[in-house]
């Protein structure tokens, strides 16, 4: 058959249960662009190989046996920087924790081998996971495959997956989102993005950047295989308490639905001031296909400014919460942390009990003002960033790319990013759809809808 690496994970999970592909043909093929490839893209911290290899061996002689644990069993993911494997290292992106090895599997992390996939490896992260563009001064900066001639931001904190998931390298695979870190990824590199309302997936085994707005989610090629990969990592952990009493929502049966009859929200014009002329017109193109869809697209009035008041309030709680885990490291200067990174943490040992503590409330106060403002609509539309991918030469550390994703991490909404087009000088444009908080179905129902009648998240990047 053709190359399994150009398979969608679902395609691939069907070849492979239907026995047109062995386990072990799909992992030799993803292990051989790998080495390919990866000389130049630097996705990966570590590669798995040996071990991939054997976990093929006895996936290929499960399923020939009828013993098959479910319909991904042999299908190879990928896993962030930040997620614990027993007796692997785990670095967080940060040369201070070269020689971190986790004693225990993350929560995460034995789901998806339990439901019989095979990790391939670990992805290269924005240090402690604290930054939007996908940089890191220490341990390297993925290359974002969309320009192979400009090094240009693969998005971060996620970039490693971002990258290996949309150079073929792997089929799917898990990031995390603080203020953006899947959705940016997603958006810089063409791929679909979800992230997850708080509770919806154990954050247990996973290193933290700030217990308040953490959460993993997933990247793929499309809704449909996000969507998969959503019901395999969420649900209930008695390790992590954020997850009790949040019952688990499938959104498969309800994906096919469409839109019509869904009321959209249009972002406020204002809103459009410092958005690139081909993200903009990405974005309008979309209302349309919305519209000849059935949906009814009408504008909203929000009680707020992206750019303003969310991200201030939501660098209050990250930044305390950051240095509340690092900053023993950032206030030592001989720690070999990256200058920007340092300087974020740094900021949380100026914010004062009071300060977090309003922050908190106002938190709660800013969602029941949004969820007002939202009443009668099903979904928020956004770009996903203001532009496509920049050079890293053009990179501001001071200006992060989190304009439109912050919000959603602030008021515990949930999101969805995907392709939504491409610049002239074929660079990905991406969509973002934002829902109430536990309404993952219907922000992957109405990007389903989307996918179905466009085909941007068809396309591929160019091999080197």
């Amino acid at each position: 058959m053709s190359d399994p690496t150009h398979l969608e994970a679902l395609s691939l999970a069907e070849a492979i249960a239907a026995r047109r592909l062995s386990p072990v043909e799909a992992i030799e093929a993803h292990l051989a662009r790998i080495a390919a490839q990866e000389p130049k893209l630097q996705a990966f911290t570590e590669v798995y190989a040996d071990d991939a290899r054997l976990a093929a061996e006895g996936a290929d002689r499960a399923i020939r046996s009828g013993h098959a644990v479910g319909p991904l069993h042999g299908v190879p993911v990928v896993l962030k920087d930040l997620i614990d494997l027993a007796g692997r290292i785990t670095m967080g992106g940060s040369a201070a924790h070269r020689a971190r090895r986790a004693s225990a599997t993350a929560t995460i992390a034995q789901r998806l081998i339990g439901q019989g996939m095979i990790v391939l490896g670990k992805t290269h992260t924005v240090e402690f996971a604290y930054g939007g563009w996908g940089t890191n001064q220490h341990l390297g900066t993925p290359w974002n495959p969309w320009d192979l001639a400009v090094a240009r931001t693969p998005g971060g904190s996620s970039s490693g997956t971002g990258v290996a998931v949309a150079a073929r390298l792997a089929p799917w695979g898990i990031g995390t989102d603080t203020g953006g870190s899947v959705r940016l990824p997603a958006s810089f590199c063409g791929l679909t993005g979800l992230k997850v309302t708080v509770g919806r997936v154990s954050t247990h085994g996973i290193v933290p950047l700030s217990a308040t707005l953490d959460t993993p989610g997933p990247l793929g090629r499309s809704v449909a295989d996000v969507a998969m990969l959503y019901c395999a990592i969420s649900g209930p952990d008695t390790l992590d308490p954020s997850t009790r009493g949040i019952d688990p929502v499938d959104p498969l049966p309800g994906l096919r639905r469409g839109v019509r009859g869904l009321r959209l929200a249009r972002m406020p014009r204002v809103e459009r001031e410092g958005v690139s002329p081909e993200m903009l017109s990405a974005y309008d193109v979309a209302l349309e296909r919305f519209e000849c869809l059935g949906a009814e697209i009408e504008d909203i009035v929000l009680p707020f400014r992206f750019a303003d008041l969310m991200t201030a309030q939501a660098s209050t709680v990250t930044n305390a919460e950051a240095y509340h885990v690092n900053g023993h490291l950032a206030e030592d200067p001989a720690s070999p942390l990256g200058d920007a990174v340092r300087a974020r943490i740094l900021a949380g040992a100026t914010v004062t009990a009071q300060d977090y503590l309003q922050t908190q409330r106002l938190r709660r106060d800013l969602q029941r003002q949004f969820l007002a403002a939202m009443e009668g609509f099903d979904a928020l539309l956004t770009p996903s960033t203001e532009t496509a991918a920049i050079p890293l030469s053009e990179v501001d550390e001071g200006h992060l790319p989190s304009r439109f994703t912050r919000f959603g991490n602030l008021l515990d909404l949930c999101a969805l990013a995907l392709p939504s087009g491409f610049t002239e000088t074929g660079l990905p444009l991406s969509l973002q759809i934002t829902c109430r908080g536990y309404d993952e179905a219907m922000a992957l129902r109405v990007g389903y809808a989307f996918q179905a009648v466009t085909e941007w998240h068809l396309q591929a990047p160019p091999d080197h």
